[in-house]
């Protein structure tokens, strides 16, 4: 059948919550049908925190400690989903190119701006997009033709880039095969 599905395991929580859920069960067993709000609760929570002694802060502080070590066990175990780190881009790598709508963006955003000093970027960008989608097919083109442009040089310039990559791979390689015979 299909695999198990593991829950992660339920945070622990502050020597504070754990006193916080116990005075709201007392308080509803002395008071069933009295509502009290949250901020009310909250407020009067915080006071009864504050007036109660060392000692009995001491056996809240004792269920928190309790309830570390349970988490930090659980998360031992736990084999759930592991966020992949992101690979750091290589700084020699070619910029990808504009596209053609971000080169009409750069040059009508200054002009857009200046006409509307007040907009934030979000009404410039909106703007700059309505006007992108009713410029004409002949408006758009010299954009399209220098993102074409632009494209083509990073395909070359990716290409090689890659050639290069690749024969440093191999030198490494070598150097490495050079090193290991060296030491027989």
């Amino acid at each position: 059948m299909g695999k198990e599905v593991q829950l992660r395991p339920k945070v622990n929580v502050s020597s504070y919550i754990h006193f916080m859920l116990n005075y709201r069960n007392k308080f509803k067993e002395q008071q069933p049908n009295t509502y009290l709000g949250f901020k009310e609760f909250s407020r009067k929570c915080s006071e009864k925190w504050k007036s109660i002694s060392k000692h009995e802060k001491a056996k809240y502080e004792a269920l928190a400690k309790l309830d570390k070590a349970r988490y930090q066990e659980e998360m031992m175990n736990y084999m759930g989903r592991r966020r992949r780190r992101k690979r750091k881009k290589d700084p020699q790598a070619p910029r990808q190119p504009p596209s053609s709508f971000l080169l009409f963006s750069l040059d009508n955003y200054a002009q857009l701006k200046r006409e509307n000093p007040n907009w934030s970027v979000v009404q410039v960008a909106k703007a700059m997009g309505k006007m992108w989608s009713t410029a004409s097919n002949v408006e758009k083109q010299p954009y399209e033709q220098k993102a074409a442009l632009l494209r083509a040089k990073y395909f070359e310039e990716l290409e090689a880039y890659r050639k290069q990559r690749q024969s440093q791979g191999r030198k490494r390689a070598v150097r490495g095969s050079a090193r290991t015979s060296m030491r027989k």
